[in-house]
Parts: C-alpha cells; sequence; structure tokens
C-alpha cells in the first residue's frame, strides 16, 4: 500500500500503560492517543491491537512527525520517540545520507523529514536537509525536469537560509549557501557567504574545523579571490544571468556585453554571452564566444563551456569539434550525463545508432530517470 498522503497510512490508538514502545522503562500517557503504522496487508485498523507490535507504533510517530506539522501532540510524540529509541536521530540521519547517495531521493527525503520533525530546531539537521534538495535539484535538472529542479532549488535556499540563522552561528552552512550561490550565478550572496565563513573559521583551531576544514577555508579564499579579481559580483552580471534565466535573452545579451566592455578577460562573462546567443539559436556567434571563454584564465578548465561549444559545432556543421570538444569535457567531468547524451546525439548525426545506444545506456547507467535518455532511446526503437 502506497497511498498518495502518507497521513493515510496512519491511525490513532489510546494505548495501555502496559504496552511496551522498548526495553526502557517508557511511561505511555493512556489519554493521549498514538499514531500506528498499517501493515501493507492491512485495509483496517487492528481494532483490538493484539498484534500491534512495537516497530508499527514508532513507524506512525515518524510518519506524524514528518507529515502532521500541526498535531498538537508532537512534543510528547517526539518526547516519546526519543526515549524509546535514543540514538534514531543518528541512526535516521546516516540512512537519509546512505539514500541519498544510492539517489533513493523518495525515501532519503521521507527520512529527512522525519528526523527534521524530532528535532526541528537543530540546526545541522536543516543543513543536511539543504544539501539534499540542492543534489536533488542538480539530479532533476540533469535528467532535463527543469520545473522540479527550480523547486527543490527553492527549497534548498530556505533551508540554506535557516540554517545560517543560528545562534551560535554554523560556519558550513554559510560555506555550503556560498556554493548553492555560484551555482546559481549569484556572486554578490556567494561572497558575503564566503567572507562569513572566512571570518567565522579564521580563530578556529585545525581540531575545531572538523573533515577537510583547512581545505574548505582555502577553498573558501580561492573563490573569494575569483570572485573579487573578476568583478563577478557586479550587479550588470547578475542582472544578464537572470535575464537569460527567464526568457529575456536579448536584455541579458546587452547587459553582459556592457560587462565584458570593462571585464574583457572574465570567461565567465564570455560563457553568459554564448549561452544567451545559443539559446537564440545563433550558433556561429555563441561559438566565437565560448571560444573567447575558453581563451581567458580558467575558462578552459569548464566541462559546460565545452558542452555548449560542442553544441554550436553540431549545429554549423563542425562533427570533428564536437567530437573534440565533448571528449574535452568528459575528461574534465566522466559522469556528466549531458555530455554523455550529446556524444550519443553527434553519434546519430553521423548515422551511427549502435554508437548512439551506447551512449544513452550509459547515461541510464549513471541516472535511470534521465529523461532525454529514456526519449532517445524509445525513439531508436520505433525506428528498428
Amino acid at each position: 500500500m502506497n497511498p498518495a498522503n502518507p497521513l493515510d497510512s496512519v491511525y490513532f490508538v489510546k494505548l495501555p500503560e502496559s504496552f511496551k514502545l522498548s526495553a526502557n522503562d517508557i511511561h505511555i500517557d493512556p489519554a493521549i492517543q498514538l499514531p500506528v503504522q498499517k501493515k501493507d496487508t492491512e485495509e483496517e485498523p487492528d481494532k483490538d491491537l493484539k498484534n500491534l507490535t512495537q516497530e508499527q507504533v514508532l513507524a506512525g510517530i515518524l510518519t506524524v512527525l514528518a507529515y502532521d506539522k500541526s498535531n498538537p501532540n508532537l512534543d510528547y510524540y517526539r518526547k516519546l520517540i526519543q526515549e524509546a529509541r535514543p540514538n534514531i536521530v543518528k541512526e535516521l540521519s546516516e540512512a537519509a545520507i546512505l539514500k541519498t547517495k544510492n539517489e533513493d531521493w523518495e525515501l532519503a527525503e521521507e527520512i529527512w523529514q522525519a528526523v527534521h520533525g524530532i528535532q526541528p530546531e537543530n540546526k545541522a539537521i536543516i543543513l543536511n536537509m539543504a544539501l539534499f534538495f540542492d543534489q536533488r535539484a542538480d539530479n532533476y535538472r540533469n535528467s532535463g525536469l527543469y520545473d522540479d529542479a527550480d523547486a527543490y532549488d527553492d527549497d534548498a535556499l530556505l533551508h540554506y537560509r535557516d540554517a545560517m540563522d543560528s545562534d551560535p552561528e554554523l560556519p558550513d552552512a554559510f560555506f555550503n549557501a556560498a556554493f548553492f550561490y555560484l551555482k546559481k550565478h549569484n556572486y554578490s550572496e556567494a561572497k558575503s557567504c564566503l567572507e562569513s565563513y572566512v571570518g567565522l573559521t579564521a580563530d578556529a583551531k585545525e581540531e575545531e574545523l572538523g573533515e577537510n576544514g583547512t581545505y574548505k577555508i582555502e577553498r573558501a579564499q580561492e573563490m573569494l579571490n575569483k570572485i573579487n579579481s573578476r568583478n563577478l559580483e557586479n550587479e550588470r552580471f547578475h542582472n544578464a544571468y537572470e535575464l537569460i534565466s527567464r526568457g529575456e535573452e536579448e536584455k541579458g545579451l546587452e547587459e553582459i556585453r556592457k560587462f565584458l566592455q570593462d571585464n574583457p578577460l572574465v570567461w565567465n562573462a564570455w560563457f553568459l554571452l554564448g549561452w544567451g546567443l545559443r539559446r537564440l539559436e545563433r550558433f556561429s556567434e555563441a561559438r566565437q564566444a565560448f571560444e573567447k571563454a575558453q581563451e581567458c584564465d580558467g575558462g578552459d578548465q569548464s566541462a559546460d563551456t565545452y558542452n555548449e561549444l560542442a553544441i554550436c559545432q553540431l549545429e554549423t556543421g563542425d562533427l570533428d569539434g564536437a567530437q573534440d570538444s565533448l571528449c574535452d569535457a568528459l575528461n574534465l567531468e566522466p559522469d556528466n550525463t549531458k555530455v554523455i547524451s550529446n556524444l550519443g546525439y553527434l553519434s546519430l548525426k553521423k548515422g551511427d545508432k549502435e554508437e548512439a545506444r551506447k551512449y544513452f545506456m550509459t547515461v541510464l547507467e549513471i541516472d535511470p530517470k534521465d529523461k532525454i535518455a529514456i526519449q532517445q532511446l524509445k525513439n531508436l526503437e520505433q525506428e528498428l
């Protein structure tokens, strides 16, 4: 049974004081109904409770904590489950992290919601949820599910902001939020977060910095130097990205060209110019912009630049150039499904359907839900 609303799988009962939730001596208030998770085979609640298990009650409590934020007995349920399972937050967090690594997104989100329900004020949990939503957004975007990706980006941003609003302050919240903003090309917010992270960790001892602490400080300072040296927090740059992102390419191109007049050596700006032109299908001009980006410091280290250049080369008939660019991109990011999909498109252009099939199958091995690869394989099957 997999109801659309998780709360439909829960019913409430009054348990006798003699019912044991764990080996610990826990007092159960018989006046407060407890949520019980139905067994898979149950269509109706177990009225006589004779077969009721501890696991059903604990699972029911977790479901309510995750999805019923207005339940009047939440504090009681939180107290009860932590007394019954003192290590439950640690155990569930580890399970959620493992499910995320395995890209079992639905179950990972359910677990994180339950963990947050147990300790809603715990900023470390909120930060972990921000990271989860961030990763899930990236996965959806790589699969071509842009609306879903945007929705999870919004969730990630809300949780990053919540995590940064803590007392005492949580340095890692600022570090991870900075890279979220960098991904969104919001360099002014990224700079602010990086400066906060560097400031908060300036006097910390090595053992206080946690895992990879020294590396993160060096990385934060490196990104700050790049933002400052390339003038990326400039309002014109951010405006250009926002305009192009929402489909106002011509206005965005006007902004980025004005930025380039004062900052001609910034590869990110040439990339943005190329991106806007490519979206307008002005492939020859876009190609020139991407090639210019590669000539600037740092531009030849971006898989996205090689990938975008390859699209333009593909559209202008330079198949050999596209092949070289995609191979360069793949060397930088071997699991980049966008690049592998484009190798599939290139193979189709060359008339090699079997090679194209292999590339699209490789994409599905990395991401079984990739929308583009699924459709292309379906098209190839229909052509047989």
